[in-house]
């Protein structure tokens, strides 16, 4: 039996970057209203997500408010190029992320000031590239900014659900190498030095439309994530989920899709 998820006609971008100027193939798609300058939304997924990740929220996201989506799965993720074995992602990954391997891609790929619609570590990447460089606006989806004990105890029992449970075997429905994709993530995020990494200062300098969105019940983090948000960023609306996790694409759709597609509206 084949456990992979379906696969939809996708493309690949060259890119050559760090680490050790590599060649890497990143997978993305299209999905949605046909492209213009103004419409683009482009979606980050999540610590352990890819494009199927997303199921089928992207699409339907963009066919219901009439926006043009671009969705990829990251270096290590999904079909993209995988992680070898044995490296590490640095503490400060999202921040390469966000200012070394997006700006590469959008030049690669043909996308200036899109809105950034950003999951968990995502929405954290679309923070810190919306800072540093131009965008439409950003809908931020249960970022985090700073580690919570309660973001490590999650952590902790996701890594015991891949080496003693089922998880290893879920992922690799959606990843070419789901060690490369969960290694990525756990590990960095377990390292002890990874405790001090805070980027509320760096997200001071955002201009743009800031929504932010969390889950009342979010496993993964306090409220006190998005709160820091609004403190810090001028343009910032916040959204409380009641009775919703960590993931509102998955727990709480017509919500998110309502919301997230006023807000664009609005600002648009």
């Amino acid at each position: 039996m084949n456990d992979r998820a379906p696969e939809p006609a996708r493309s690949f971008a060259a890119l050559r970057m760090a680490p050790g100027d590599r060649d890497l193939r990143l997978e993305y798609e299209w999905v949605g209203a046909e492209r213009t300058s103004t419409n683009v939304v482009v979606f980050l997924h999540e610590g352990l997500g890819s494009i199927s990740m997303w199921r089928e929220f992207p699409r339907t996201f963009c066919d219901r408010h009439r926006l043009a989506g671009f969705v990829f799965s990251r270096y290590g993720y999904g079909r993209s190029t995988p992680k070898p074995a044995g490296e590490r992602w640095a503490v400060d990954f999202m921040a390469a992320q966000a200012n070394d391997a997006l700006p590469a891609l959008f030049a690669a790929v043909g996308i200036e000031r899109p809105w950034l619609f950003g999951h968990s570590d995502g929405a954290t990447i679309a923070l810190l590239h919306a800072a540093r460089h131009p965008v439409a606006g950003v809908i931020a989806v249960a970022p985090h900014l700073f580690v919570e004990d309660i973001s490590i105890a999650s952590i902790e029992k996701a890594r015991t659900a891949f080496e003693a449970g089922d998880l290893r075997r879920a992922l690799a429905k959606h990843h070419d190498d789901p060690d490369s994709a969960f290694r990525g993530w756990n590990d960095v995020w377990l390292a002890p030095a990874f405790r001090d990494w805070n980027i509320e200062k760096d997200i001071e300098t955002i201009a743009c439309p800031v929504l932010a969105v969390q889950g009342e019940n979010d496993e993964y983090g306090t409220l006190e994530q998005i709160y820091s948000v609004a403190r810090r960023v001028p343009r910032a609306e916040l959204i409380v989920i009641p009775e919703c996790g960590h993931s509102p694409h998955r727990d709480k759709p017509e919500v998110l899709s309502h919301e997230a597609g006023r807000f664009i509206a609005a600002h648009s």
